[in-house]
């Protein structure tokens, strides 16, 4: 899942003296920055009408008029991170029960990793696939893009390069091979979310529509990006194995093997029954969540209880200890902390844009900047938009109730869906975050594969070329015939 921890330490090259702000405090300048547009943007509003297909009101192009102007005040801003968690109209679910519920998933994702499942799944894999290493590449891939588009796997993959870097090493790769496994694996899935409940279902509620619209053009996003993440570094890989000095890490390579192999244990996490049925249970309530939310009208209250209530059959499973099973639980849950707090704190800046009276003036704004643009040059500008946005504000969720209240409306002038929007702002938010120095994932990750950062921007690059491409090509054809 995606968090919002600042990378502490040093950074090499050019971010060596470059200093990058959390997202908890750009985003409180921000509310404090809109705070004060409340002062100087003019106050306005535009007249709504139902959308039956939406079940929700619009604004109605042409109908913005001036208003009583109310700017906010320090108070007011004070306040607003509070008021973002409640009820609020722009949203269909309260901050509270999105934050509530990304505590429990963490909380359980915490208790599955402590009991080794995970860890001893893909060591099965790799001695199934002895001698037959590259195939490891496009499997485990697949595994990390699986919880990528599921649940946004992010800070929960930083052991799997520990794991993952001697196995590669040992089967004459690179460590970078390992670090793009697992970082393009779970970055490719959360660029291509599905039901990802950090980025398409919280994008999909700040812009009032179901999470499952638009899921076709996300599907073949993710398939396509996939296999193209896959095939770039399984390239890689084959030309490193057959000439090591074509690594580029191939300066660090007798540091590196003393590093990650002389020292490998060769203890084994046996792949037992009970690790199977966690893993198996692991999988199935992500599916029960899915059939929930599609055909029971789940929402996040079921969906939690849902998790809850799979942390518990696991905990007595696995034959943890009380102590044992609420120090994970509670663990993991600590481990999403920031990203349940950020949720309302960027919706304070919404109540604040709301309560100043200049919500509406902004898209008025905007509104005649699309005018004129056709669908696929609007969405294209969008997603570009976003991208820009995600540097700012790498958190997914964060970046997600930032911008979408605001930008899925003007897909109603653009004549363009508002799923469409989401998608744009997941692929930008997705893309960004394989290079953002302002990521943990990233940062941590390739520090511990110990992968130069700006010699993964120089080997990445291109790929980040093709992926773009694909999204904004998809983008398009969405726009023209969706």
């Amino acid at each position: 899942m995606t968090t919002h921890s600042q990378v502490k330490g040093k950074k090499k090259g050019f971010f060596t003296h470059l200093k990058f702000p959390s997202a908890y405090t750009i985003l409180f300048i921000l509310i404090a920055f809109v705070a004060a547009l409340t002062w100087i943007v003019p106050a306005g509003q535009y007249d709504r009408v139902l959308n039956e297909e939406l079940g929700k009101e619009v604004p109605v192009t042409g109908t913005y008029h001036a208003v009583e102007a109310n700017p906010q005040d320090p108070i007011d801003v004070l306040l607003a991170p509070i008021d973002g968690f409640y009820n609020h109209d722009t949203y269909e679910a309260a901050a509270i029960d999105v934050s509530l519920f990304i505590l429990i998933i963490g909380g359980f994702l915490g208790l599955v990793t402590k009991t080794g499942a995970i860890d001893a799944g893909i060591e099965r894999v790799t001695a199934k696939l002895y001698g037959r290493e590259e195939l490891m590449i496009p499997i485990l891939m697949g595994l990390f893009a699986a919880g990528g588009t599921v649940y946004g796997m992010a800070e929960e993959s930083l052991p799997f390069y520990t794991l993952l870097v001697p196995v590669m090493m040992a089967a004459r790769f690179d460590p970078l091979v390992a670090a793009a496994t697992v970082l393009l694996g779970a970055g490719i899935g959360t660029l291509g979310s599905t039901i990802n409940p950090f980025a398409t279902v919280i994008a999909a509620n700040a812009a009032g529509i179901p999470f499952t619209d638009g899921i076709a053009l996300r599907i073949i996003i993710l398939v396509v990006g996939f296999i193209i993440c896959a095939a770039y570094v399984m390239r890689y890989a084959k030309k490193v194995r057959a000439d090591k000095t074509k690594s580029v890490v191939y300066d660090m390579y007798e540091e590196n093997q003393k590093h990650f192999l002389s020292n490998k244990s060769e203890d084994n996490l046996e792949f037992t029954t009970t690790r199977k049925i966690i893993l198996t249970l692991f999988g199935l309530s992500f599916a029960v969540m899915i059939y929930g939310v599609s055909v029971q009208g789940w929402w996040m209250a079921q969906i939690s209880a849902m998790f809850l209530g799979s942390s518990i059959i696991i905990g007595l499973i696995a034959r943890m200890s009380e102590e044992e099973f609420t120090t994970s639980f509670i663990d993991g849950a600590r481990d999403l902390l920031g990203v349940a707090l950020i949720i309302g704190i960027a919706r304070g800046i919404v109540v604040i844009m709301d309560r100043g009276m200049i919500t509406d003036t902004i898209l008025n704004s905007a509104e005649h900047l699309v005018t004129g643009l056709s669908s696929v040059v609007f969405i294209n500008v969008m997603y570009w938009l976003e991208i820009l946005l995600s540097f700012l504000v790498p958190s997914t969720s964060g970046l997600a109730v930032l911008t979408m209240p605001i930008m899925a409306p003007l897909a109603d002038f653009a004549g363009v869906g508002r799923d469409l929007v989401v998608t744009a702002y997941q692929s930008a938010s997705g893309v960004v975050n394989l290079i953002t120095p302002t990521s943990a994932v990233v940062m941590g990750g390739l520090a511990i594969a110990r992968v130069p950062y700006i010699r993964w921007l120089k080997w990445v690059a291109p790929l980040l070329g093709l992926i773009i491409l694909l999204t904004m090509i998809v983008l398009s054809i969405g726009a023209l015939f969706i």
